[in-house]
């Protein structure tokens, strides 16, 4: 059995008679067993607890991204929204300066306020870096990150970066960037990882793996992500699944 470790089911387009429904028992038709929604904005949050309120094998994170830098909030809010039981993880957030770099001070202040409230919760932190690999690694050192722990989402980064984040017990999850032409350096990374320290994800709707480039992702496809990376590590798909799915509950969990 799989677990996507991070999609965005609030933010599928839904197509004629298609249901939020048929998507996600597309995916358990495929061993999917679980689903982690991540939430980018606080004021989508109560939104997308409603939608996938309904599906027991879905958890949900709460924070705010690093590119939604327009949508102001109080730390208080995010404290208490965070606080929901059904929240098991503080996130996204982190840096992102091929995007935003003009935002660099005010992406720095919310990240250190979603690494505080997952101090303060006991809830793993959900880390989109980009470009941004000194810095986010800083940042976390500085608050003690690897007492809540997380996961760097969809890592695109350097190994040097990854093996810095798993000496704080972070976990580098992958995504269907994996299987992209241009993606050689982060098949080496991958290649280099233990499997112990990785989770498998699809960023759903979005970053379809081959061979669905260019069609809206979904929670179904995170199978084709993880058979790529067993390819890459030289081993079953039932192994890789077992291990990062074993991952998963050890990081989040309140998704057990």
């Amino acid at each position: 059995m799989l677990v996507d470790s991070h999609c965005h089911l609030d933010r599928l387009k839904l197509e004629d008679e298609q249901s939020l429904s048929s998507i996600v028992e597309a995916a358990r038709q495929r061993n999917i067993e679980h689903f982690l929604c991540v939430c980018v904005t606080l004021d989508d949050f109560p939104t997308m607890l409603k939608t996938v309120e309904p599906f027991a094998d879905v958890s949900v994170s709460c924070g705010v991204h690093p590119l939604h830098n327009e949508c102001q909030y109080e730390l208080a809010q995010l404290r208490s929204l965070a606080a929901d039981p059904r929240v098991v993880a503080v996130g996204e957030t982190g840096l992102d300066y091929y995007y935003s770099n003009e935002t660099k001070d005010w992406q720095q202040q919310s990240f250190a306020q979603h690494c505080q409230v997952a101090h303060e919760l006991d809830k793993p932190l959900i880390i989109h870096t980009r470009d941004a690999r000194e810095d986010t690694i800083a940042i976390l050192r500085e608050h003690n990150a690897e007492k809540p722990r997380g996961v760097l989402h969809c890592f695109t980064e350097s190994l040097e970066m990854a093996k810095a984040a798993i000496d704080m017990n972070f976990l580098i999850s992958i995504s269907g960037i994996v299987t992209f032409g241009n993606a050689s350096e982060l098949r080496d990374v991958v290649r280099a990882l233990p499997i112990e320290n990785l989770l498998v994800e699809t960023d759903s709707p979005w970053l379809a793996p081959k061979p669905y480039r260019g069609k809206q992702n979904q929670p179904a496809y995170v199978k084709e992500v993880a058979q790529f990376v067993a390819d890459l590590k030289g081993i079953s798909l039932e192994e890789l699944a077992k291990v990062t799915t074993t991952n998963f509950y050890n990081l989040f969990k309140g998704a057990a």
